[in-house]
């Protein structure tokens, strides 16, 4: 539906929407896919790539070629269209754009966290960050002892403040309190960016919560998941829910009682849109459900191409985008290893 929107959305969007258009137009389809199953090494694979936008980043790279590399040169192109984007906005679409990185500043935030408490070295640990979440203070989390140390010292100045309010206490950081922690900033990170979302109104408050209630619905039922064996308490399971989506409130409750899959399967099945996702489950394996879901994300993320005038497009873009990267980098896996048998099995097709 469209609403007053669609006759200014032109004056400061058009040129962006059209660019971002064009960026989806040059995303890998099936036909590249199969093709790219079919190379035996990663020179074939370069070859090919050097037909698509992915090309003049791969160019230069000589032989012999590394997984971690090409993987790098891939995620650069993404990186500098988003740059390209982000430079040429104008408020309230810069502010949007700029809600789309902090996601991978939270994952980057428990990268260097996690790290550094296994004593790894910092300098190795920054260059797994996401180009995306990166900024100035990254290097000193190092120093943080617990979770008010890490705001105080580094985050306070950082897009991610208002979300450490409900993560801010003196224990220490361990492994259990890192994934709480992470779980906490997503879920602060998410309810801020819907209510954004719905501040614009119009296409863009339709569209894109439909996108997020997915993206939290997805969240409630992974934690909920990866929390069945552990101390972790129902109180605190249903505390690490973001308060909207499908799933809430009462998809919310039975999550968080269940103790084992059987049971998340049940509490999910009893929603339409979802029993398709677990009907493709014959048997129980995280990485076929992770590839289920994945693969409704793409079908909603495709929708939003389907009307004008609104900036889902643009975070369909970047989670689209992203999704290809992970295509490549497990088919890049298959085929440095000689698994060949295995590369269709975690590759979603978008197009």
């Amino acid at each position: 539906m469209y609403g007053f929107e669609a006759l200014t959305f032109n004056i400061h969007g058009g040129y962006l929407e059209a660019i971002v258009r064009g960026h989806r137009s040059g995303l890998l389809t099936a036909a590249d896919y199969n093709n790219l199953c079919q190379c035996e090494t990663l020179d074939d694979i370069k070859m090919h790539l050097s037909a698509t936008e992915y090309g003049p980043y791969l160019q230069n790279e000589p032989s012999p070629l590394h997984t971690t590399t090409i993987v790098e040169k891939c995620t650069l192109k993404l990186v500098d269209e988003y740059k390209h984007m982000l430079c040429q906005a104008t408020e309230p679409l810069s502010t949007f754009l700029e809600y789309i990185t902090y996601g991978h500043m939270i994952d980057n935030v428990v990268l260097i966290v996690t790290g550094t408490l296994h004593e790894r070295d910092v300098n190795e640990l920054l260059e797994k960050c996401h180009p995306l979440g990166m900024f100035d203070s990254i290097a000193s989390l190092a120093v943080a002892q617990n979770m008010r140390e890490l705001y105080r010292l580094v985050l306070v100045d950082t897009p991610l403040a208002p979300y450490f309010s409900e993560c801010i206490t003196s224990e220490d950081l361990d492994d259990m309190n890192i994934e709480i922690m992470r779980n906490t900033l997503y879920k602060a990170y998410l309810e801020d960016f819907y209510r954004f979302c719905q501040k614009l109104g119009g296409a863009t408050a339709e569209i894109m919560s439909d996108i997020l209630a997915f993206e939290a619905d997805r969240r409630a039922v992974n934690i909920t998941i990866n929390s069945i064996g552990t101390e972790l308490t129902r109180d605190d399971r249903r505390k690490l829910y973001s308060s909207f989506g499908l799933l809430y409130p009462y998809g919310h409750e039975e999550l968080a009682v269940c103790e084992d899959i059987d049971q998340v399967r049940a509490a999910i099945e009893k929603y339409p849109p979802y029993q398709s996702i677990f009907a493709k489950l014959s048997y129980w394996e995280s990485q076929m459900l992770d590839k289920a879901f994945y693969e409704e994300e793409v079908k909603r993320l495709c929708l939003a191409f389907e009307q004008q005038f609104h900036y889902g497009v643009f975070f369909a873009y970047m989670r689209l985008g992203e999704q290809e990267i992970r295509n490549l980098m497990w088919i890049f896996e298959c085929v440095a290893q000689n698994q060949k048998s295995r590369v269709h099995d975690s590759v979603v097709f978008i197009f």
